[in-house]
């Protein structure tokens, strides 16, 4: 019987390659998805650039592009009207404080009495009059008391350019008679009372708005006699002249 010879297999040197070309393509597919995603979506970042400018105060933010490790970045450069209402910002703050300052100087026997407040926020400077010291208790005619008060405050305002807006405020004890129904009347009637007091003291019309909240804005807690007191009261807040920013949402 003849004897079978079987050569002896050779190994495969080279079948390294098929590891070696498995990891080239998955190294080649990280680095794909690393650039995607460090990619700037420029047309996205226009509207966001855009959009901030106009919360800004500005329209025409400049925009440049620039390369930096081969990704295309985009840089926002400064904007002068920026720095413009920065400014106006600034002299406007300061022309409501030297305005407030002159308002609790006029009205300063009632501030010690704690019967009236000036106070100045971003909105503008506001001056709290308590309602005792204005009307009768239920009542929204003006007291022969209140008249000197309310008159040095119209001086102030007279030849001050900034719009006025008069707030009345009550406590939230029911109020129902022949006059007024509930306290937004009365709040709204008293708010009116001040502002044609101020119209015939020379204040525009068309600077004054009033405005009756009833007693949904309390300043105190009605818990107590001394909170009724400090919510039944008329606000004169004298508003800058800033105008406020519209920034239009985009839809998705």
């Amino acid at each position: 019987m003849a004897r079978k010879k079987y050569e002896a297999e050779h190994e495969n040197h080279e079948r390294w390659l098929i590891s070696y070309a498995d990891f080239i393509t998955l190294l080649f597919a990280f680095f794909v998805v690393m650039y995607a995603i460090s990619v700037v979506n420029e047309g996205k970042y226009k509207v966001f650039s855009v959009s901030l400018g106009d919360a800004f105060g500005g329209k025409d933010q400049k925009t440049a592009s620039v390369a930096s490790s081969d990704v295309p970045q985009l840089i926002v450069l400064p904007d002068p009207l920026i720095k413009r209402r920065a400014e106006a910002m600034r002299r406007e703050k300061e022309r409501l404080t030297n305005l407030a300052q002159k308002l609790t100087s006029t009205l300063a026997p009632l501030v010690r009495e704690g019967k009236v407040r000036v106070t100045q926020n971003s909105r503008g400077v506001s001056v709290e009059i308590n309602a005792s010291v204005l009307f009768d208790p239920g009542d929204a005619t003006l007291t022969p008391e209140s008249d000197q008060a309310l008159r040095a405050l119209a001086v102030l305002l007279k030849d001050d350019p900034h719009a006025v807006q008069v707030e009345g405020h009550t406590d939230p004890t029911p109020i129902r008679n022949a006059l007024f129904p509930s306290n937004w009347e009365l709040s709204a009637v008293r708010a009116s009372s001040v502002v044609r007091l101020f119209i015939d003291s020379g204040v525009a019309p068309e600077r004054l708005t009033a405005v009756g909240h009833g007693a949904n804005i309390p300043v105190a807690s009605n818990a107590t006699a001394e909170g009724k007191a400090r919510n039944r009261r008329v606000a004169v807040t004298i508003l800058s002249a800033l105008p406020d920013t519209t920034t239009e949402i985009p839809t998705r």
